[in-house]
């Protein structure tokens, strides 16, 4: 689970459901806005389970990026301070450079991540005041006007967890089989190495590299 957290003064969203044109371009509709508060761009992965889930979660609403009352940086969390969420989630977060081409395998597939965002969502909402808690719209095209506060951006990833089996990909799994094949299969130069020499092979060794012949005379 990757987050990217900013301290915002405010920030809004709009969207349009067509893809292919931006907000801007059509007149697309605003869905939410906070102020002071935090924005959350979340990256969900195949690996992500609960357990990231709730890590997250404390840590969001537990990060001290806020003044006190003294004028004291770092002091105080979003929920000392009684300020808002805005959670995005952003799957775009999960790429994987190859080459220059983004790739998108480690993201969790739709289905499965819309139902952990909305987990993830109520969790917060449990944790904290479900009307300070707000969120875009899961899948659609969104502009995300951020007023950075500083700036201060954090990054954020939740403890390396372990892999469930089924939740690999096909290419991983195949990739996990030629590893083992590998492993227990000795290639063609080891099974040439360790032959045994047949005594009346010319090509055995004479001895000059290292090999006496138990036959030769003292």
């Amino acid at each position: 689970l990757k987050l990217v957290l900013s301290r915002v003064v405010k920030q809004d969203i709009a969207f349009t459901l067509d893809f292919l044109f931006p907000p801007s371009a059509v007149g697309g509709e605003q869905i939410s806005s906070i102020g002071r508060g935090l924005c959350v761009l979340l990256g969900i992965s195949l690996e992500d389970t609960q357990r990231e889930l709730e890590h997250m979660v404390r840590k969001i609403l537990n990060l001290r990026v806020f003044e006190d009352e003294s004028g004291k940086h770092w002091s105080k969390s979003v929920m000392d301070k009684q300020y808002e969420v805005l959670c995005v989630s952003q799957f775009t977060l999960q790429c994987i450079l190859k080459g220059n081409k983004p790739d998108y395998h480690m993201a969790m597939p739709t289905e499965q991540a819309e139902s952990f965002y909305n987990n993830f969502l109520e969790q917060l909402r449990k944790a904290y005041k479900p009307e300070l808690i707000k969120d875009g719209k899961f899948g659609a095209y969104m502009q995300v006007h951020i007023q950075n506060d500083g700036p201060v951006t954090i990054e954020l990833e939740s403890p390396a967890a372990t892999i469930d089996p089924k939740q690999l990909t096909k290419l991983e799994k195949q990739q996990q089989r030629k590893e083992k094949i590998r492993t227990k299969v000795p290639s063609e130069s080891s099974r040439e190495r360790n032959a045994p020499r047949n005594k009346d092979d010319p090509s055995a060794s004479s001895g000059a590299e290292g090999d006496v012949s138990s036959e030769r005379e003292p």
